[in-house]
């Protein structure tokens, strides 16, 4: 079942049992998941400050942010309460991909008053696609964001990145699926998969730009080592059922795809027919559109095989 219904995303967003509430707030909540690691989880369909999900990660010389979130005043928000837990100004910025909703805010985490500038970390193809963006949307310039983009650190793309935090190590791992260049952030003690919008949980997912069959394996990928918490880019916090239930929503979404492109059926004639079963819970959606948008997807990739 799926809904836009604001009141049906209250109840979702309840937070699980083994996260506390450090801090809510109309646009979202952060939540700790483990020690020195906190999510961000939004609740876009009330207030559009953040957006999407991030998180922060600390260690014992570096301190982390993922996404630079939908608006300039929401990642300064983030970055705020990042320096309030820690201790520590953020040093890292990384970014899971391009989409504005996520690199809305690089502003941010520029050089103000006594705040250094964190270093911007993405991919070089994540990099290219906010320069295409920000010119199509025609973007006003932003000095703090120019800053940060010109010293952008590229990670690999083909290899995982270790990051040293001092007493952990994350590892960016480049993958792909829901955009032409994704990565997930991963520790490994405890198991906590940072997944941007590879994985939506009980929000259905928007795939705007995505190749189906690539963002399939991706998200497969995911659950190779049951993680204790997956940070999905929108929707509360998961843990492995709700993954699988991820997984399940995206398989039914390939199961339409191929029927309609089989019987000649439209992308807009099958998402009219096409509905979660009530087995998975409440799903909420940006735009009612999106059961569209994700079969038209499937229907490009189908054409050309």
């Amino acid at each position: 079942m799926a809904s836009a219904s604001p009141t049906a995303a209250r109840q979702l967003w309840r937070p699980q049992q083994q996260s506390k509430v450090v801090v809510q707030e109309p646009w979202g909540r952060i939540e700790q998941v483990a020690e020195g690691v906190w999510a961000l989880i939004s609740t876009p369909l009330q207030d559009r400050k953040t957006l999407s999900n991030g998180a922060i990660i600390a260690g014992r010389s570096r301190v982390v942010v993922v996404e630079a979130f939908g608006s300039v005043d929401g990642a300064r928000w983030l970055s705020e309460w990042a320096r309030k837990l820690t201790g520590r100004m953020v040093d890292d910025v990384i970014l899971t991909h391009y989409h504005g909703d996520h690199a809305g805010g690089i502003s941010a985490y520029a050089a103000e008053g006594d705040r250094k500038a964190a270093r911007l970390r993405a991919t070089e193809a994540t990099a290219v696609l906010i320069r295409e963006d920000d010119a199509r949307r025609n973007r006003p310039a932003e000095p703090g964001r120019t800053a940060l983009m010109s010293a952008i650190t590229h990670f690999d793309a083909d290899a995982p990145t270790a990051i040293d935090l001092g007493n952990r190590t994350i590892s960016v791992i480049p993958r792909g699926g829901h955009t032409k260049s994704d990565v997930t952030i991963e520790l490994d003690d405890p198991r906590i998969v940072i997944a941007g919008d590879l994985l939506w949980n009980r929000m259905f997912p928007n795939y705007v730009d995505a190749k189906p069959t690539e963002l399939s394996r991706s998200v497969w990928a995911l659950g190779y080592n049951r993680a204790q918490a997956y940070i999905p880019g929108h929707g509360p916090l998961a843990d492995h059922a709700d993954y699988q239930r991820s997984i399940e929503v995206l398989n039914l979404v390939e199961a339409a795809a191929r029927k309609a492109h089989q019987h000649g059926v439209s992308p807009a004639e099958a998402a009219r027919d096409f509905k979660l079963p009530d087995s998975l819970g409440e799903w909420t959606m940006f735009s009612p559109r999106y059961f569209e948008v994700a079969l038209t997807a499937w229907s490009r990739e189908l054409a050309v095989r």
